[in-house]
């Protein structure tokens, strides 16, 4: 009988435990897991700058001119005063009045 180390009988009792736990969950040592961490974080980054771009897109192609239009709609502004339109040749003539007050009280012709 071959009498082991006991620092080998340890190690051994370890590798039983890796290979114990890749033949129950049925994977093998050379297979890929998928992405790591640092691609999972890579994409997520590129999808929220993505985000963040059509938002500000949005914000300048929808809410920006909405918003002024709604503020010009709640503006109030003076109406200006326009002058009246005469024609051209009665604006510089002062008319005769057609009617006048009598001077004399009495009724008398």
């Amino acid at each position: 009988m071959i009498k082991w180390p006991k620092r080998l009988v340890k190690l051994l009792g370890r590798v039983t435990t890796i290979l114990d736990f890749f033949l129950y969950n049925e994977i093998s040592p050379k297979e890929n897991f998928g992405p790591t961490g640092r691609t999972i974080e890579a994409k997520l980054l590129k999808r929220i700058n993505a985000v963040i771009a059509i938002m500000r897109d949005v914000e300048k192609t929808q809410t920006k001119p909405t918003v002024a239009m709604l503020q010009s709609l709640f503006e109030v502004d003076e109406p200006k005063k326009k002058p009246l339109i005469l024609e051209k040749k009665y604006a510089n003539e002062k008319q005769e009045v057609r009617f006048k007050e009598k001077k004399n009280t009495t009724n008398e012709l």
